[in-house]
């Protein structure tokens, strides 16, 4: 796992997570990545994070072998409060935070993207939940700020994926472009945003958060209550063994 931290120009930081072969991160990479965002969010000479991701995918969530090896529930239990440390760190960050997602953005790249400020996607990206096809459950707070609360159940309960262009539809993703421009396109709008004054773009951001009509990191710390219920049931490694198929 590699979470790197570059300055491509003046005020703008990108935080890149690298894990091959899918960027499916294990517990300390959750931690990671948070640790990288609060501290690019806190350097004063900062005004806007980009969240990028190398390899075939933007994120495709926890994962599931570490959960598979853990014959208890400490790997759970660490990817719980890992992802939500993560989540919310992109939330809090104290400047705002554009995500740049390519090829797949699952399950905990749900979380991340959906706690970001802005949303720059290639055209190639697909966004989805399938944690009942994982004996999980999670993530629909983030979804439910990408698309319609009807979409977002239908989502869920499919386990079915959404492209880029339906969510800038929606209203939730700035601009889709083709893959080898995606950098370019949010850098481009990084850069437009730390144009602006750091200490007004800092106040902005806790504005803005104040006025959510949800508690983001309550409301996910709620329904990952129900992910441990379906493991202590012993629902969720019957259908991660699966994938979600019968056996």
């Amino acid at each position: 796992m590699s979470v790197s931290t570059t300055r491509p120009s003046d005020g703008v930081r990108v935080v890149t997570v690298d894990r091959p072969p899918v960027n499916a991160l294990p517990v300390q990479s959750w931690y990671d990545l948070a640790d990288a965002v609060r501290t690019a969010g806190r350097d004063p000479e900062v005004r806007c994070i980009v969240l990028a991701a190398a390899g075939r995918g933007f994120n495709a969530g926890v994962d599931i072998k570490e959960l598979q090896r853990d014959t208890g529930h400490e790997a759970l239990i660490g990817a719980n409060r890992g992802c939500a440390e993560a989540f919310a760190a992109v939330y809090t960050c104290e400047v705002p935070v554009v995500a740049a997602v390519r090829g797949f953005c699952l399950g905990g790249g749900v979380g991340l993207v959906g706690n970001a400020d802005a949303i720059v996607a290639s055209e190639d990206a697909v966004f989805g939940l399938p944690e009942l096809d994982r004996g999980a459950l999670g993530a629909a707070t983030h979804l439910a700020r990408l698309v319609p609360q009807h979409l977002m159940r239908t989502l869920y309960y499919t386990s079915r994926t959404v492209t880029a262009a339906e969510l800038r539809a929606h209203g939730s993703v700035w601009r889709v472009v083709p893959p080898h421009e995606l950098m370019h396109a949010a850098l481009e709008l990084a850069e437009e945003i730390a144009a602006k004054d750091g200490h007004l773009l800092r106040l902005a951001k806790a504005a803005l958060n104040g006025i959510d009509p949800v508690d983001v990191q309550r409301s996910y710390r709620f329904e990952q209550g129900f992910t441990f219920e379906a493991n202590l049931a012993g629902t969720a490694d019957r259908i991660r063994d699966t994938f979600g198929k019968e056996a």
